[in-house]
């Protein structure tokens, strides 16, 4: 009897019953992400996913920090800094200054952390790059159904999310009380938008670990430097980290490098009498990881983020929609002055107030973050906390305004360039904390109301997810992306040969072959390419360009752009004079075209 009395002891106070909400929320965490992939799973949806992972690709199989999406604005910033350093005596001996026709071409577009990590992800788990049209999972009814690599990276980041969680939890513990803690934790597990974000293939969830890391470590060096007796080498260590962390969140998207600034000046008012050395020490480790990219960036291109760094210039008047990374002579004089980045501010930061802010993910927590901005902490801690989301929330409304492109509307909410999703956790948080600051004040006769009012504020939160959960989505995503067709266009193809299309990101990932982004028209930039870099030998378009506005993109536009282009071809029934390529398959029209320079798709027997 009393063994049994011991076993119910532990159970129910002791380290079993740890252990047994460990298992219980394991399980809770399990059923829902089966849940979630089987009924509302798809495959990669956005470019910058599908380019992180062919440059993975190209790591894993030892080709460096190379890429097989083309951009023209890339070929034409790489050549140019060859032939600056290049004599023109010299040019015709090196004929490949643009790095394409000879070697690979440098990736000039990604922060290199991600990459990194999907590339050793990849050598660990069995990937399978061929589409699968056999396995019951990949396939329905022998037709195309998901792709196996993109499962793959997804699973990867549902593993970061559940990670996101626990990191919440122990962010909340320590500000407030286990009960806010197991409140928030659950939120962030049940937040639809953090779930569309890990089966996205990004690098946010990735990026949320790193955020949610600094935080712990502010909140620490914070309340060491308020210690009577501070360690010294402790905070220095401290500050070495947060430094550290800094660095690798901004190589991992690099627009996060400005969280430097709200770091330093928390470290300067909120770490004691040692703040300058903890300043210093944080922002000089930070510019010692950032460096060696830097310096690698300026090697290869003469710019210190590659493409990534004129992400404020795209978007704007003078190259709306992504004019710049599709120009191969890109009038850069254009950019300069203030006038456009004021007008893309203004405009951006009215979106962000009154659309991205309330679509944060938070969703009723969120509203309730923002009514107990207006509470005071008695923990200094969690004040001066507040302060640095306060700072860091302000600055990145900027930042996301002048960086924010067109793939927000390629992408809404889910897309690289959404930044204030990183602070969902710490929103659901404060949230939650003022959720039960206003519970504890309501008179309710039997206690069980209680609980059935904190169900019924979960229940509102996840409302969202519920709901996704419920209704079922195809995983494919078409249009424009189908990798069986993607696939076999490729093959046509000779390892060596250059492709052309609207959605390159796709023909690297999926067919793994090297193509260039659709230049801005048919004649003048084509042949800035085909004939005077590298031929292009075939020409795939999707319903990116074939359900283009008829007027104002195929009637209106320039009088070599592509609309022209197709109306020839599909109203006129003939490829332009000096077009080089003009074989056509069967069964691309009208929802796609692939030409090329020769037929391709008729193999010959004997």
């Amino acid at each position: 009897m009393p063994f049994i009395q011991e076993i119910i002891h532990q159970l129910e106070a002791g380290a079993a019953a740890r252990y047994l909400r460990i298992i219980l929320v394991a399980l809770v965490v399990i059923t829902l992400a089966l849940l979630y992939d089987f009924r509302a799973y798809r495959n990669l949806a956005a470019s910058e996913a599908m380019d992180a992972a062919q440059v993975a690709r190209n790591l894993a199989e030892g080709k460096g920090y190379t890429t097989q999406l083309i951009r023209p604005f890339s070929l034409y910033l790489v050549q140019k800094h060859n032939e600056s350093k290049t004599p023109v005596a010299l040019t015709n001996t090196s004929p490949d200054p643009a790095r394409l026709k000879t070697v690979p071409h440098p990736d000039l577009a990604n922060a290199p952390v991600y990459p990194l990590v999907l590339a050793g992800l990849m050598k660990v788990l069995p990937f399978s790059y061929p589409v699968n049209l056999k396995g019951t999972f990949w396939s329905n009814n022998g037709g195309f159904w998901r792709y196996q690599p993109d499962f793959f990276i997804a699973l990867f980041n549902q593993l970061l999310l559940l990670v996101v969680s626990v990191l919440t939890f122990f962010i909340a513990k320590k500000l407030f009380d286990p009960n806010v803690a197991w409140l928030s934790a659950v939120l962030v597990l049940g937040c639809e938008l953090l779930w569309r974000f890990s089966t996205s293939g990004l690098s946010t969830m990735l990026l949320l670990v790193i955020f949610l890391g600094l935080t712990l470590l502010l909140f620490e060096i914070e309340k060491g430097g308020r210690e009577a007796q501070p360690r010294t080498g402790r905070l220095l260590g401290l500050a070495v980290t947060i430094g550290l962390l800094t660095g690798v969140g901004a190589l991992t998207r690099y627009a996060f490098g400005w969280t430097i600034i709200p770091v330093a000046l928390f470290l300067f008012f909120f770490t004691g009498e040692r703040r300058w050395r903890h300043l210093l020490v944080a922002v000089f480790t930070f510019a010692i990881v950032l460096t060696p990219w830097i310096v690698r960036n300026e090697v290869v291109s003469g710019t210190a983020f590659g493409t990534a760094g004129y992400a404020m210039v795209e978007g704007t008047y003078m190259f709306p929609r992504f004019e710049l990374e599709r120009s191969i002579h890109p009038q850069l004089t254009q950019a300069v002055g203030v006038k456009p980045y004021v007008q893309k501010l203004i405009g951006n930061v009215r979106n962000i107030f009154t659309d991205d802010l309330l679509k944060s993910g938070a969703t009723w927590a969120g509203m309730l973050f923002f009514a107990g901005l207006f509470l005071g902490f008695r923990n200094a801690g969690v004040r001066r906390l507040r302060y640095f989301l306060l700072m860091w929330l302000g600055l990145f409304i900027i930042v996301q305004a002048l960086g924010r492109t067109y793939l927000w509307e390629m992408s809404p909410d889910v897309n690289s360039e959404n930044l204030l999703v990183l602070v969902v956790p710490l929103v659901l948080v404060f949230g939650t904390s003022f959720f039960f600051t206003l519970l504890d004040q309501m008179t309710l006769p039997v206690i069980q109301l209680r609980y059935a009012v904190i169900a019924g504020f979960v229940g509102l939160c996840c409302l969202p997810l519920i709901s996704t959960a419920i209704s079922k989505t195809s995983p494919i995503v078409y249009p424009p992306y189908y990798p069986p067709e993607i696939q076999q266009t490729a093959a046509w193809m000779k390892p060596d040969e250059l492709m052309m299309s609207d959605v390159p990101w796709a023909v690297a990932w999926y067919g793994n072959h090297q193509c260039a982004w659709l230049t801005l028209d048919w004649q003048d930039d084509f042949a800035g390419i085909d004939k005077d870099i590298k031929p292009v030998k075939a020409l795939y378009l999707t319903s990116q360009t074939m359900d283009g506005k008829f007027v104002s993109e195929w009637m209106q536009a320039r009088e070599s752009s592509w609309g022209g282009f197709l109306l020839k071809v599909l109203n006129e029934k003939y490829v332009p004079d000096k077009f080089p390529l003009t074989k056509a398959p069967a069964g691309f029209f009208p929802e796609r075209m692939f030409i090329t320079d020769k037929v391709r798709w008729v193999i010959d027997t004997p």
